[in-house]
């Protein structure tokens, strides 16, 4: 049974509003986490962080979307995160020149290429491509 009381108690504690920042965002999921902390929610607090969950999928939405990359694209950016040179990928290719050929863009990545390269950087080969 829902007790209007002990719900307009969680929202004088953290009254909710728009999220205009990542300040704001980081004090609601602030406020998420105590309450998913506990053992067992009551009726008013899982109503509460329904709430909540909305304005944060809210914010998340008008945030600029994060471009889907793929290819040589995150290859790229995979080695440039572990501070590696594509000199380290020379194992996985026949040859330097197709090495060079591949980041230069004049030759695609083959599924075979791209197996070899997801087994060395531990990640799923499915990242190689579009989403």
């Amino acid at each position: 049974m829902f007790a209007t009381d002990k719900y307009l108690e969680l929202l004088k504690q953290y009254p909710p509003r728009p999220i205009h920042n990542e300040e704001d965002l980081e004090m609601m999921q602030e406020v998420i986490n105590r309450l998913l902390d506990k053992p067992q929610l009551t009726v008013e607090e899982r109503e509460y962080l329904n709430v909540l969950g909305s304005l944060i999928y809210e914010y998340e939405e008008n945030q600029e979307p994060i471009p889907d990359i793929y290819g040589l694209e995150l290859l790229k950016f995979i080695l440039e995160e572990r501070n590696l040179q594509k000199q380290d990928l020379l194992s996985i290719f026949e040859s330097k020149s197709t090495l060079d050929d591949i980041f230069d863009g004049l030759q695609e990545l083959t599924p075979i290429y791209i197996q070899k390269l997801a087994n060395f950087l531990n990640i799923s080969p499915d990242l190689f491509f579009p989403s």
